[in-house]
């Protein structure tokens, strides 16, 4: 057994994955099992929402969890074992109103991890996804013009 290690990623911030994946594996050797549980949206029309924060969506929904799942893979491919799992939302298989990036990003994991599914099978390495209908969360009231206040952590 190890002892626990506290380690802190910000899933947005593409640019640190890399790094926090080497640590864990530095530390650990190896991941027998990967959870990608994080998640950010925004409620609000396509029309009102900005690029900068469909791009803050996609970075925290999409492209921070196939970073991590792509920097744990190749341990898990060299040992030909291992599981990982993505907790993703119902909005992956359905859109709904004033959740257009969200649900884009969420469509988007799904896409992948289905394929990833498809070509791990040959390494033995297990992908799930589970699409929850939806949850209660933390969530901060959207000040006037703070869209960062109307964002569900």
């Amino acid at each position: 057994t190890y002892a626990p290690k506290l380690i802190l990623l910000d899933i947005s911030d593409i640019n640190c994955i890399q790094d926090v994946a080497k640590e864990i594996l530095n530390c650990y050797g190896c991941v027998d099992i990967l959870i990608n549980n994080a998640s950010m949206k925004v409620k609000g029309a396509v029309q009102s929402m900005s690029l900068e924060l469909d791009k803050k969506i996609m970075d925290a929904n999409y492209f921070g969890p196939i970073t991590l799942t792509k920097a744990i893979l190749p341990n898990m491919i060299s040992r030909r074992t291992g599981q990982i799992v993505l907790i993703n939302s119902i909005q992956g298989k359905i859109g709904i109103p004033f959740r257009a990036a969200y649900a884009a990003s969420k469509h988007a994991a799904v896409g992948f991890f289905d394929c990833l599914r498809a070509e791990m099978e040959e390494y033995d390495i297990s992908i799930g996804t589970v699409n929850p209908t939806f949850i209660c969360s933390y969530h901060s009231q959207r000040a006037p013009g703070n869209w960062e206040a109307s964002i569900w952590k």
